[in-house]
């Protein structure tokens, strides 16, 4: 295997296996650590650091408009995005959140419909939606259907409108917002704004009330060191390295194996059980994906957004939309 082709196996298995732990991950570091304070502290930190990578390697200062674009961007995808995942993850199983999440596709084309002008969705990417929102509707069912018991509706709730929030973040972004070219520092100004707005909102909920140090697990402490180190800098990385070196239809293949590897690592660590219910689901809604990104090339989500759980924020292929969301 030459040396190129390795690069490339180990990135996807990054993108793939980290991104597809990183609910898992934030599982476990808010069994003892506050959901919005442990977000933040993860975001800050990685932040702090692409931020500093990417001006140590040559990147432009950003200017006040750069900065003003990042905040939008950050409180779309990290505080509606990410926040609602963290704070759903007190209520739901991690691999449904991540199952909720993959809808993110589904959004986009709506939304990209809804608007003047917008792009109106051929017969297959309809049938995909369609299929898709019935795989959602049978996942949060309130009824106990199929021996698959029933869901937190609240819980339910909070991811799906993360979902909606980080979708919105992304037509914005590939709607031309005023970024900085580089997309590690961009991912980094992002990170550092969204993930400073969690503190205050970490305090309004009363987190730093009740927070004790001396009450965070070993456990929860080496998810939060996971979730910042691997999920929002290695995987982060790995997928700016695709988005070079691969086409975007390939590296848009998380998409769909995320949830997948998620669902796997709740029922194989955190004692998740897959029952009916979240099986059909997840066949429906995974599918669905897959029919909305390989029918949607040049659109808005022929490589859809980064994962709400994982990095974050924002990156910027070199070619189609001329900015594409990475979380």
């Amino acid at each position: 295997m030459s040396q190129n082709r390795l690069r490339l196996v180990l990135a996807f298995l990054a993108v793939y296996l980290i991104w597809g732990s990183t609910y898992l991950g934030i599982r476990f570091a808010i069994e003892t650590l506050p959901p919005f304070l442990m977000a933040g502290t993860r975001f800050v930190t990685a932040g702090s650091v692409l931020y500093w990578w990417a001006r140590r390697k040559g990147a432009a200062a950003p200017s006040r408009v750069n900065w003003m674009t990042a905040g939008v961007v950050g409180t779309l995808l990290l505080i509606g995005g990410n926040g609602g995942v963290v704070w759903a993850e007190t209520r739901v199983a991690s691999g449904l959140a991540a199952l909720l999440i993959a809808t993110e596709p589904f959004w986009i084309v709506l939304l990209d419909w809804l608007r003047p002008g917008g792009r109106r969705p051929g017969l297959a990417v309809a049938a995909g939606l369609l299929f898709g929102f019935i795989g959602v509707g049978l996942l949060v069912s309130p009824f106990d259907l199929i021996g698959g018991g029933r869901v937190d509706a609240l819980g339910a709730a909070a991811v799906v409108l993360a979902s909606l929030s980080w979708a919105i973040g992304s037509l914005y972004t590939a709607r031309g917002a005023k970024l900085p070219t580089s997309p590690t520092l961009a991912t980094g100004m992002e990170m550092l704004i969204g993930g400073a707005l969690f503190f205050p909102l970490s305090a309004a909920t009363g987190e730093w009330a009740t927070f004790s140090l001396a009450a965070v697990s070993l456990k929860s402490a080496l998810a939060l060191l996971y979730l910042t180190v691997f999920g929002a800098i290695v995987a982060f990385t790995a997928y700016v390295y695709l988005l070079k070196n691969t086409t975007p239809a390939r590296a848009s293949t998380y998409a769909y194996v995320n949830p997948v590897i998620a669902v796997v690592l709740g029922w194989a660590f955190g004692g998740e059980a897959i029952t009916g219910r979240v099986a059909l689901a997840a066949g429906a809604i995974i599918a669905a994906v897959v029919v909305i990104t390989r029918h949607q090339a040049g659109g808005p989500v022929s490589a859809p957004p980064l994962p709400a759980r994982a990095a974050g924020t924002p990156a910027r292929p070199a070619a189609a939309t001329s900015r594409r969301s990475a979380f």
